[in-house]
């Protein structure tokens, strides 16, 4: 009697262990079995959805608390988002996108 639920344990176990081994991969390659015209439904579907690329408007100017905002060495503000380094105006308190000509305008220098 033990020796039957060892053995079946044993195979439950093993059946568990083998099921599990194995990884599920998705289908990449194109059914041949079908008619034609869910072959180009398909195409097209992939087509579509490589093509489709979300792009976000990147803001000139934003307005951040003074608080969240990081400080230089020197004394200037910056705040970074998604990348790109905004750096905070002494006339009007807001942060800019930076570009070239914040270098020399002395709105952008250290206060």
């Amino acid at each position: 009697m033990k020796k039957a639920q060892l053995v079946i344990t044993a195979l439950v176990m093993l059946f568990f262990v083998i099921s599990c081994s194995k990884k599920t991969q998705p289908n990449t390659s194109r059914s041949v079995y079908g008619s034609d015209s869910s072959r180009t439904v398909n195409s097209t579907a992939a087509k579509v959805a490589a093509s489709k690329k979300i792009k976000t408007k990147v803001p000139k100017v934003i307005v951040v608390n003074d608080h969240v905002a990081s400080k230089t060495f020197d004394g200037r503000y910056y705040y970074d988002l998604d990348g790109h380094r905004y750096w905070r105006s002494n006339k009007d308190g807001k942060y800019y996108l930076y570009n070239k000509s914040m270098a020399t305008d002395p709105n952008f220098r250290k206060p």
